[in-house]
């Protein structure tokens, strides 16, 4: 939306404040502020996809690390790769890069917190050169990504790198007016390298497991096809430190612009999201990093453990209540939760599909874990949309679902809650609506393919499987495909989710 039809959201409280610098000092004690001086900001981190989760999670420690501090090196300077970004940084642009975070507590609380750590907005299409000035600037130490699954343009069912994407294409013709991320760190760190100086760290801060280092192959394989000289350079001085992120941060509706100005921030594009926040980092970094630690940081040799426990439990179980949920007809995560027959299915996934094929987490009681998800999701201020759970679902469920389906297949485990996802998701692809007639939103990069692979399940039940960059090679796994053209066959016959559901789970009680 434009800044204008979101202002058209305001509620009327009239005592509310604009966002910027100058009404700062004059918010009262109840909104939280930067008490730092944010002119003398120096922007340390460059981030590249600054959207709400970026705002609510990498963001807010950032800005909690400087107030507690007092230390002005990390600022964060804001890169938008796409003419979608426009949006946003028009938004930050026209208040001094200030916005507020509301914290949306379980017992209808709201915490209002300013966070004031971002100091620019580089849109990269406007001006590629000047965002590859910005990433080799000697003062930054660190760029930061948030660009989604899908941006890391990797091939799921071979974890290579795919060199056919047509945006892959122009960079590698145009390296200095590169589309991806992968032209633009490449540009950065040559000028680094031929100037003499160290490197950045480059820190993922994305959903995808051991992420550093999926970037780290991803842009050395990039740039080996036209350089090797800086591809080992690159290999061996930069650094690429794995990390586990988590914070359910829903996308912001008209909803919670009316309620920052009911709470005194006039704000074109504030940011929701739960009280809860886990951050667990590898210390690899080849520059200098803020502390985040004393900030509830963790900071840890190892963040296998921490990431695959938290994708393969929460996000996993996102994408179970995301999809069956949309075919039931729910909305939002805690409506689904809210059912007993679905919180029953999450936890069973949880503690017979996932728990038992999970390593132990230093530090981390599981069945508190799980205890806190269900808590979390079931906070009845975050509206979080099953809309949004879903979006993108061909690299969430390769990435979130299916490693664990690999798993349970290897070790003869349980797996009949995840294969009833898979078919459900094959109904959703094809029809785009619940099982009621309500229109599903399907937003994927893969939505064609995804339908048209749905579509043909109505003859050929397997056909939604025949696609290895989503599933690899589950399809040649006899029992799986027997329960899953079971699973098919009930769908398109019109059996309500619910009844299928709760079959599973009986299923599970007779074992």
């Amino acid at each position: 939306k434009t800044i204008f039809s979101r202002l058209t959201a305001r509620g009327q409280n009239m005592s509310a404040l604009s966002l910027n610098n100058s009404t700062l000092s004059s918010f009262p004690t109840s909104i939280s502020v930067p008490r730092y001086n944010r002119q003398s900001l120096k922007a340390g981190i460059v981030h590249v996809g600054v959207g709400g989760f970026h705002r609510s999670h990498q963001a807010f420690y950032t800005d909690n690390y400087i107030n507690h501090t007092g230390d002005l090196s990390w600022g964060i300077c804001g890169i938008g790769l796409r003419e979608a970004d426009r949006a946003i940084k028009q938004s930050l642009e026209a208040q001094d890069y200030l916005y507020s975070l509301l914290v949306k507590h379980p017992n209808g609380k709201t915490d209002t917190q300013i966070i004031g750590c971002l100091t620019d907005f580089l849109l990269a299409p406007d001006d590629p050169e000047a965002v590859i000035n910005k990433m080799a600037a000697e003062e930054t130490q660190i760029v930061s990504l948030t660009i989604t699954e899908g941006g890391y343009n990797y091939d799921p069912s071979t974890g290579e790198f795919d060199f056919s994407n047509p945006d892959i294409k122009h960079d590698l013709a145009n390296p200095n007016k590169p589309k991806l991320i992968f032209g633009y760190l490449a540009a950065a760190l040559d000028r680094r390298r031929k100037s003499g100086q160290k490197p950045f760290t480059v820190q993922s801060c994305d959903n995808v497991q051991h992420n550093g280092d999926v970037i780290r192959k991803m842009l050395v394989t990039y740039i080996s096809s036209y350089d090797s000289e800086l591809a080992d350079w690159v290999a061996n001085q930069v650094s690429f430190p794995n990390a586990m992120v988590d914070r359910i941060t829903p996308a912001t509706t008209d909803k919670d612009i009316a309620l920052a100005e009911q709470l005194g921030v006039i704000d074109s594009w504030p940011v929701t999201c739960e009280p809860f926040h886990q951050w667990v980092i590898e210390d690899k970094f080849c520059q200098q990093r803020p502390a985040w630690e004393k900030v509830g940081a963790q900071i840890v040799n190892d963040v296998t453990p921490y990431e695959t426990m938290k994708i393969r439990l929460l996000n996993a179980s996102h994408t179970v209540m995301g999809i069956l949920g949309s075919l039931r007809g729910y909305q939002t995560i805690e409506q689904t939760i809210s059912d007993p027959l679905f919180a029953t299915v999450v936890s069973n996934f949880m503690d017979n599909e996932v728990t038992p094929i999970l390593d132990d987490v230093p530090g981390i009681d599981l069945s508190d874990y799980k205890r806190t998800l269900i808590a979390r999701f079931a906070n009845p201020n975050i509206k979080d949309s099953l809309a949004r759970i879903c979006s993108q679902s061909a690299s969430k469920v390769s990435t979130f679902l299916v490693p664990t389906i690999v798993e349970n297949l290897k070790i003869g485990g349980n797996g009949a809650i995840a294969n009833l996802v898979i078919a459900a998701w094959c109904l959703y692809s094809d029809t785009h609506s619940s099982q009621q007639g309500q229109p599903l939103e399907v937003i994927d990069d893969m939505a064609e393919t995804l339908q048209q692979a749905a579509h043909a399940s109505r003859i050929s039940p397997l056909a939604f499987l025949e696609q290895p960059s989503i599933f690899g090679s589950i399809i040649e796994n006899e029992s799986f495909c027997n329960e899953y053209k079971y699973y098919i066959s009930q769908l398109y016959a019109g059996v309500a989710i619910e009844q299928i559901m709760e079959a599973v789970l009986s299923s599970y009680k007779a074992k």
